[in-house]
């Protein structure tokens, strides 16, 4: 007669199953909180002047092309002139934080001055900075409209005179034999409101080839002429066909003109005369590295973004 093993019977309380889910959840949630608290960054404070397109928890700030923050609240500013928009930043970017920086909105935008945001058709627009040098801050004037581009320390600066602007603005390429050399800066009427004074900047490589006898000239948008001897269609580049552009050219008879000097000034041009287009006076350029630095607050260029 066989005999059946006695059953052993545990006091320890069996778990049940039906926690570990929901325990899991509290682990990862507690986790991911503490990874937010770990990466976040000091919160600041941007006005503008409106807030359309603007949510909170939606809306990221960005540079370079990576989300440096996010938009935590859009309200009214107390004196109902704008919005005071609340930016939460991640840790990694607190020095976007410093004073002095530029912040605007980032909206698709179509015009003279090229393309801009189209990204943005898609997932809304967003915020863009440009970083500051001064002490940490938390409260910033936002812009109404895209900056003017940084261009680098290293270059020379001029000034065009011009009787219409045309499509110009800043951040148009200035070009030599098609090439992009440099770009426009900034525009404003002249003191008397008589002309208009464009700055562009040439990068250091090529600003040996601006010489004192250079000519200028409106190289921009679709210029189509009909006269006896036939038709004419302005021969520009793609960029500057859309966005607008300066073209020049240095006369190759010989003696050479000196290089122009910083700040100096020329008159804008039109149209290119025939024979400017076919001028082609050997310059050595420089190699980027070796380029003359631009002086500072100090030179005799005048400051057009001030009156």
């Amino acid at each position: 007669m066989s005999t059946h093993p006695t059953p052993k019977i545990s006091r320890t309380p069996a778990f049940p199953l039906v926690w570990v889910v929901p325990l899991l959840a509290v682990v990862v949630g507690l986790w991911m909180g503490l990874r937010e608290l770990h990466d976040r960054g000091p919160e600041i404070t941007v006005e503008f002047a409106d807030g359309s397109g603007l949510e909170a928890g939606k809306t990221t700030l960005e540079y370079h092309g990576v989300v440096a923050g996010m938009v935590k609240a859009v309200e009214l500013r107390k004196d109902l002139k704008g919005v005071a928009v609340h930016v939460q930043l991640r840790k990694i970017a607190a020095p976007l934080a410093n004073g002095g920086g530029l912040f605007w909105v980032v909206h698709p935008e179509i015009g003279f001055s090229g393309v801009h945001g189209l990204d943005t058709l898609v997932s809304g627009p967003h915020l863009a900075v440009r970083p500051g040098n001064g002490p940490p801050t938390k409260w910033f004037r936002g812009l109404d409209k895209i900056p003017p581009p940084e261009v680098s320390s290293h270059g020379r600066t001029f000034i065009l005179k011009s009787d219409m602007l045309g499509s110009l603005s800043s951040g148009s390429p200035v070009m030599y034999r098609q090439l992009n050399v440099g770009q426009v800066e900034a525009t404003r009427l002249s003191d008397d409101s008589t002309s208009v004074l464009i700055r562009i900047h040439i990068d250091a490589p090529y600003v040996d080839l601006v010489r004192t006898s250079s000519r200028f000239w409106n190289a921009g948008g679709i210029s189509f002429k009909i006269s006896l001897l036939g038709a004419q269609l302005k021969d520009s580049s793609l960029e500057s066909l859309f966005s607008g552009g300066v073209a020049f050219a240095t006369p190759d008879k010989p003696p050479l003109a000196p290089a122009a000097a910083e700040g100096a000034q020329f008159d804008l041009a039109s149209d290119a005369e025939k024979e400017w287009t076919k001028w082609a006076p050997r310059i050595p350029i420089k190699s980027s590295e070796t380029g003359p630095q631009r002086p500072g607050k100090g030179s005799l260029i005048p400051d057009l973004l001030k009156r």
